[in-house]
């Protein structure tokens, strides 16, 4: 049942079945597949916007993979699709309002894993910086890539990185 006031449920697949109301396992059915975050964190730390840049990630995703997700991370609300304006041969995926809301749970987890992972690229000033500011950095991510830009890519970077 939806509560007032709060907005309309994602899409789910229509073969899923959830078997509770957990916000949790909700968030799960959502976005717990590892390829669908670390899609959200291209678009989020690098400004990733095409097929073919979410395929240069470090990770390998197979092409039917990349499809599947992307299709799926549209048909939730998480994302949108619409024509590259400059090569009609491409679309752009970009982070819907629900997307963006995302953002605070892929600095936990980084600040997470940079934690825990002795080998993590992280730049450790940066993790201090989301520690410190964590609700400040927040916003200003969620502002920068609504408009385009992302955390460690471009001119409108949040952070410049050598």
């Amino acid at each position: 049942m939806q509560q007032e006031g709060l907005p309309p449920r994602a899409v789910l697949d229509e073969n899923t079945v959830l078997r509770s109301s957990c916000p949790i396992k909700y968030a799960l059915e959502m976005v717990g597949d590892t390829w669908s975050l670390l899609i959200v964190r291209d678009i989020v730390y690098f400004g990733k916007k095409t097929f073919g840049e979410f395929r240069t990630s470090g990770e390998g995703i197979a092409r039917n993979i990349l499809s599947n997700r992307l299709a799926r991370l549209v048909q939730q609300g998480i994302l949108t699709r619409r024509p590259h304006p400059d090569d009609g041969r491409k679309d752009l995926y970009e982070l819907t309002e629900t997307g963006l809301d995302l953002i605070p749970i892929l600095l936990a987890m980084a600040e997470w894993g940079a934690t825990h992972f002795a080998e993590s690229d992280a730049p450790p000033e940066w993790i201090q910086l989301v520690r410190s500011r964590r609700n400040e950095m927040t916003t200003l991510i969620r502002d920068t890539v609504r408009s385009g830009g992302a955390i460690f890519a471009g001119e409108n970077s949040v952070v410049s990185r050598p």
